[in-house]
């Protein structure tokens, strides 16, 4: 689908005015009352596309939404340390305010929609982390001036999809996180095209439950345990044999704390609550990561903020950034993960969007992509 997405390399572009869509939702933080950015990944992304456009003389405008404004001016999430971070990495291109401050982002409004066109001669779109969304700024501007797919959204989608059509095999599939609700699609999907899937993050416990193990007060979600129970019948999807946690009330998360841990075997008992793999089952992730030849990973497997409960996502991450295997990341704790292990650069691919590789892979097509290849053509 990447190929049948259109480029923008062949426009004349010499005095013309670019809109590029962006997804710059950036991690920041509070430092000294003020804003910074704290991971500027998703804006270095961008740069090459925007330094090519500007050496063949276009104007370029970038577009971006950044947090949750709900469609109001909410001055924590002004785009101004974003510019600034692009200015230092790329001047002379122009950013809009944050895009999610207007109602009719949201509600995909055309009159929103085309305002952002007025003036434009082409549109790209590279943003492929917002393109699972039918937002104004992804879906009307393709019906209105010529538009293209940016390179990172069309090496995204077919990375991504190349992981269904002929992958290299073994292909092992690593999905965590917290919400077994999240995740789950992506696991039924996995679970008929990956030979091994493996489960962990707080959505495991869910798959643990169904098994008859307990599970304390770690995350759960019953409403599911009868699809978890399901895909564990084959010898597909493989879920955590042992786990690590604390007992309930003791604080975790970054920075760590005091309380003693504690490693369970195949349940944890009443009054604690898991928060990492156990060392049983980073033998068997690791182990199983080795013999893959494709792997797609997104998603922790445990609390890896807290220095306690990185085990498991740092074992992971090792394993696959040493194997030789085709290995695409998505997610940005899976993205987070690797930088904080020094790994990014050890890996094939690294996914710049989470929630949309996730619906990429399962559903096979983003209206983002499907608003490109039915719009306008250069």
């Amino acid at each position: 689908m990447g190929e049948s997405l259109p480029s923008p390399d062949d426009w004349d572009v010499r005095g013309k005015r670019v809109l590029v869509r962006v997804d710059f939702n950036t991690p920041y933080a509070e430092v000294d009352g003020e804003v910074v950015i704290t991971d500027d990944f998703r804006i270095r992304s961008a740069v090459p596309l925007f330094t090519d456009l500007l050496a063949r003389g276009a104007s370029v405008v970038a577009a971006t939404h950044f947090g949750r404004p709900k469609g109001t001016v909410d001055e924590r999430f002004r785009v101004a340390p974003i510019r600034r971070r692009l200015d230092e990495l790329c001047p002379g291109v122009e950013l809009l305010e944050n895009l999610r401050f207007h109602p009719g982002e949201e509600t995909n409004d055309p009159a929103f929609g085309a305002s952002l066109v007025e003036g434009v001669d082409f549109y790209i779109n590279e943003a492929f982390g917002a393109s699972h969304r039918a937002h104004a700024s992804i879906m009307i501007p393709p019906t209105l001036v010529a538009s293209a797919a940016g390179p990172n959204l069309r090496r995204e989608v077919g990375y991504l999809l190349a992981l269904l059509d002929e992958p290299a095999r073994p292909f092992v599939a690593i999905v965590g996180g917290a919400k077994v609700a999240d995740k789950l699609g992506i696991v039924k999907v996995l679970a008929d095209r990956a030979d091994v899937v493996l489960v962990g993050g707080g959505m495991a416990y869910t798959f643990e439950a169904s098994q008859g193990r307990t599970i304390g007060s770690s995350l759960f979600d019953a409403s599911f345990l009868d699809e978890c129970a399901s895909l564990l019948d084959g010898d597909t999807v493989h879920i955590p044999a042992d786990t690590r946690g604390l007992a309930v009330g003791a604080p975790f998360g970054p920075g760590g704390g005091s309380d003693a841990v504690v490693d369970f075997g195949a349940n944890v008992p009443d009054g604690f609550e898991g928060l990492d793999i156990g060392p049983e089952s980073i033998d068997e992730f690791t182990r199983l990561i080795a013999t893959a030849k494709t792997i797609l990973w997104n998603g922790p497997m445990g609390v890896f903020e807290d220095p306690r409960f990185a085990r498991g996502t740092e074992a992971v991450a090792r394993a696959v950034a040493a194997s030789p295997a085709l290995s695409v990341i998505g997610g940005g704790d899976s993205v987070a993960a690797l930088q904080q292990f020094g790994l990014e650069g050890e890996v094939s691919f690294v996914s710049t969007g989470g929630g949309a590789s996730l619906e990429l892979v399962e559903f096979g097509d983003l209206p983002g992509l499907r608003a490109l290849r039915e719009g306008l053509r250069g």
